[in-house]
């Protein structure tokens, strides 16, 4: 694979890793249409503030969200440069790693 240097394996974990809850994935497609507070997002996904504070850190920890602060309301909206990276990311595999079959030791 080609190196770039927006990859890190730290990156590329923590996208995958807030990508993997059911949770943080309907906050994300929430999120597609429009810029939400945290209330309207608890509203929405039936959640407590508390549970929806502990998803919104890992998303923004992993830079697929961004919070814009007015006055006292924290709005949240995608972060879509981040998205675009580890998509990148994937598409490196499909562009450089042909996908072969895998060969038994029996058959060598």
């Amino acid at each position: 694979m080609a190196p770039n240097s927006t990859f890190t394996p730290e990156t590329i974990a923590a996208g995958f890793h807030a990508l993997s809850d059911p949770l943080r994935i309907q906050v994300l497609e929430l999120l597609c249409s429009q810029e939400l507070c945290v209330c309207d997002l608890c509203d929405h996904l039936g959640t407590t503030q508390s549970k929806l504070s502990f998803h919104l850190k890992t998303l923004k920890q992993a830079g697929l969200v961004s919070p814009r602060q007015e006055g006292r309301w924290i709005y949240y909206s995608l972060n879509l440069p981040q998205f675009v990276a580890l998509e990148q990311y994937l598409a490196e595999f499909r562009r450089f790693s042909p996908i072969l079959p895998i060969r038994s030791r029996c058959e060598t």
